[in-house]
């Protein structure tokens, strides 16, 4: 008989993301005991260093390093799949994969299909700088045909505001400052966003945020789910 599944979630990047992320595990999971929901393992790695000043200033290797040891952790400790809820770390995934023996569910090219599916054309991306620097939505949106945008340079100075001086620091996020930066987005030309930062799935989860927008988080919620062998719940 084969083992049953079990989740393993490199968090910590932020920890309230990492909460939120294992919120949408249980709330999406069609189950009515706890015997029903996927066993699952959290390593909060909340010393991990910060992924957009790594990736801006070059100096990644210490932050892979440290991933690479969490999710080698997740993997002895029994983990059958593998959830990172930070989309910025997923620069680091290819190598990561070839690094583990367990699957690492990529929420950027998950979401980057999400959106294809959507038919969507032209796709907004709402990141930090360092996921915005490495192209890393551009790239996979692009490969399934579809342009894509960023905001321009003061309503991407937003999207970091929003990130890192209130979520991070326990704030519900700027309505104003949202509105600002979906003004940016929609006057490119964009018909569909992505939120792919979680610090922005901790806003949506506050304010709501139009159907305009994809949640990543969600995506790679769902994927995990579905990964683990477990039933979606309708929601």
């Amino acid at each position: 008989m084969a083992s049953p599944a079990r989740l393993g979630i490199l968090g910590g990047m932020g920890p309230q993301a990492t909460q939120v992320f294992y919120q949408r595990i249980l709330d999406w999971t069609d189950a009515a005991r706890d015997q029903e929901h996927i066993p699952t393992l959290i390593w909060s790695d909340t010393a991990m260093p910060d992924r957009t000043a790594a990736i801006l200033s070059g100096e990644t290797e210490p932050v892979f390093q440290q991933l690479l040891d969490g999710a080698r952790l997740l993997e002895r400790e029994g983990c059958t799949v593998l959830a990172i809820p930070c989309n910025t770390s997923h620069y680091f995934a290819d190598r990561l994969q070839d690094g583990l023996g367990i699957p690492l569910l990529n929420m950027v090219r998950l979401s980057a299909e999400a959106m294809a599916r959507r038919g969507c054309r032209r796709v907004g991306i709402l990141a930090t700088d360092g996921t915005v620097r490495t192209g890393l939505y551009q790239t996979a949106l692009a490969g399934l045909g579809l342009e894509s945008a960023v905001p321009g340079p003061e309503a991407q100075a937003l999207v970091m505001s929003i990130i890192y001086d209130e979520i991070k620091r326990g704030e519900a996020g700027s309505r104003e400052k949202f509105a600002a930066i979906d003004r940016d987005l929609r006057a490119q030309g964009c018909d569909g966003a992505i939120l792919a930062c979680t610090e922005l799935s901790v806003y949506k989860d506050n304010h709501g945020v139009p159907e305009h927008y994809l949640d990543a988080m969600d995506v790679l919620a769902e994927a995990a789910i579905r990964a683990c062998g477990y039933p979606l719940r309708e929601v």
